[in-house]
């Protein structure tokens, strides 16, 4: 079979943007909320079987957050609050008070930004930036990251690598940042992912998501707690969570690989 002269350079150089954009969106697999736990327990934040770590994303906020703090404190719980940084240096008092409550601060990033365009030293920039807006306010390093909307990209990996925080999702959700989120919808969706070990993702303000749906979360909060105790399970930051069982299924990045 002959070859046109340039034909097969050509048609290299075409797939070259969707192989780049392949390489770049293809960690979001671990977004899929079913096979996570099983496949990629690391990233769903597997822990000890006997606990549950209980994660807020999206804040702070002046006004929700510190309503989150209250609930917890009469609960007796700590947690761990992935905050963004553009909230964080607008809002340091929370980002102060939440630190000195005990609880734990995570990076999620700068902005509450779509993934979908590779940005290797923009995130890298932004991950790190946040970092140290954190540290500055409470005198303690972040150790965890999860990306705006959970969706893991190459690039916010990298970043979050090169910062020295694990990447953490989560393993059951209340979907609360929806407009027709209840507490018992909240609760119910909990509840049907809800295993030793696991994290609970919720969501501490309504900033990037429907006004008001906060307020499901709030009051969805003590059911939640309720239920993790009835099951014999203790309910805490990710700091308390333990590791990840040994045996991980390790998924290939270009140039490394997705770590346990």
């Amino acid at each position: 079979m002959s070859l046109v002269p340039g034909r097969s350079w050509r048609t290299a150089a075409a797939l070259l943007p969707a192989a780049a954009a392949a390489a770049h969106i293809g960690p979001a697999a671990t977004w899929l909320p079913g096979p996570r736990p099983l496949l990629f327990p690391g990233f769903a934040g597997t822990g000890r079987r006997t606990h549950i770590a209980l994660t807020f994303d999206d804040g702070p906020d002046p006004v929700s957050t510190p309503r989150f703090l209250d609930a917890l404190d009469g609960l007796g719980v700590r947690a761990t609050f992935f905050v963004v940084g553009e909230q964080v240096v607008r809002h340091p008092a929370v980002v102060r008070e939440t630190a000195r409550r005990g609880h734990e601060l995570g990076v999620h990033g700068w902005r509450h930004a779509p993934p979908w365009r590779p940005a290797f030293a923009r995130d890298a920039e932004e991950v790190a930036r946040t970092v140290r807006a954190v540290q500055d306010l409470t005198g303690h390093r972040p150790r965890w990251y999860r990306p705006p909307y959970g969706i893991l990209t190459t690039s916010r990996w990298r970043a979050a690598r090169r910062a020295g925080l694990r990447t953490v999702l989560w393993s059951a959700w209340g979907r609360d940042w929806t407009a027709d989120a209840t507490p018992a919808s909240v609760r119910a969706r909990i509840a049907a992912d809800l295993r030793g070990g696991g994290t609970v993702l919720l969501h501490d303000c309504d900033r990037y998501s429907a006004p008001d749906c906060w307020h499901a979360a709030l009051a969805a909060l003590p059911a939640v707690v309720q239920d993790c105790r009835e099951a014999g399970l203790t309910v805490g930051p990710l700091c308390e969570h333990g590791p990840a069982p040994a045996a991980v299924i390790r998924t290939a990045v270009p140039g490394d690989v997705l770590a346990e």
